[in-house]
């Protein structure tokens, strides 16, 4: 029988992530995979890429619902979404779904063809081939339940963003773990530390653990948990948000099997 991975809980007021069983499913997970790349996905893998895509949602989540606290509201709308990221770049991940969100019109710029006219945000994809935004909705269930989660609710507009937000950074993940699988590691990798003016800076970055990710193991056809830790810290340039993601990542990995 297989040993399933072990994931205590973390509460406290001042717990911003917890550490839990993921809402997004390791079967979802390796789908998202398959949409990107042929190589194979261990289980370890898909439990840190479910655990690193909960933790970027956490952070999100936990972001609007301040934003709503000042509003006097619990139901959070994207206006929320907005200000969260807003108050920390860190939380700036999926932008790919930016182009597709009514949420985001007018903040990610005006696209132009090669005439120099103006590309409408719903042509600015062309392809049929499956893709972050056209598999977004299987995100659905997992966000409401993350929502919930952190004693949240929101409206279907946010829902819908969070879930392609969630579609997209997954989908990214994917494409940078089976890159770091074809050339060997990560070549280079660097971090944004933010400070607030008033309170202590964050802890220091395990730097060894991050080299350790630059050089990979293992054979050229299977994506491990390394090669998604090491997609991590291409995607996530904020070094207090990486750091979490990647320490919740190896708790939610502990007991798993390589296979």
């Amino acid at each position: 029988m297989t040993t399933q991975p072990v994931r205590p809980e973390r509460s406290g007021p001042g717990t911003a992530s917890v550490v839990g069983a993921s809402p997004f499913r390791p079967s979802l997970v390796k789908a998202v995979f398959r949409d990107v790349t042929p190589m194979h996905v261990s289980r370890s893998a898909a439990w840190a890429a479910a655990s690193v895509t909960r933790t970027v949602l956490t952070e999100i989540i936990d972001g609007a619902r301040r934003a709503a606290a000042e509003e006097a509201r619990k139901k959070l709308v994207p206006g929320d979404l907005l200000s969260a990221i807003d108050r920390n770049v860190e939380l700036e991940v999926g932008t790919r779904w930016y182009d597709h969100s009514p949420t985001f019109r007018g903040l990610t710029g005006v696209l132009y063809d090669a005439g120099g006219v103006v590309v409408p945000p719903r042509g600015r994809s062309g392809s049929r081939r499956p893709s972050a935004v056209v598999g977004a909705h299987r995100f659905e269930a997992g966000v409401k339940k993350l929502l919930r989660s952190r004693g949240a609710t929101a409206v279907p507009a946010m829902v819908r963003d969070l879930d392609g937000i969630a579609s997209v950074f997954l989908t990214d993940l994917a494409r940078d773990a089976a890159m770091v699988v074809r050339e060997g590691g990560v070549r280079r990798f660097g971090a944004v530390t933010l400070v607030t003016p008033g309170e202590p800076a964050p802890p220091p970055l395990l730097e060894d653990s991050l080299r350790s990710l630059s050089t990979r193991r293992g054979d050229g056809r299977t994506i491990g948990r390394d090669d998604v830790l090491a997609a991590t810290t291409i995607q996530l340039f904020g070094g207090s948000l990486r750091q979490r993601a990647l320490a919740e990542a190896h708790e939610a990995t502990r007991n798993t099997s390589a296979g």
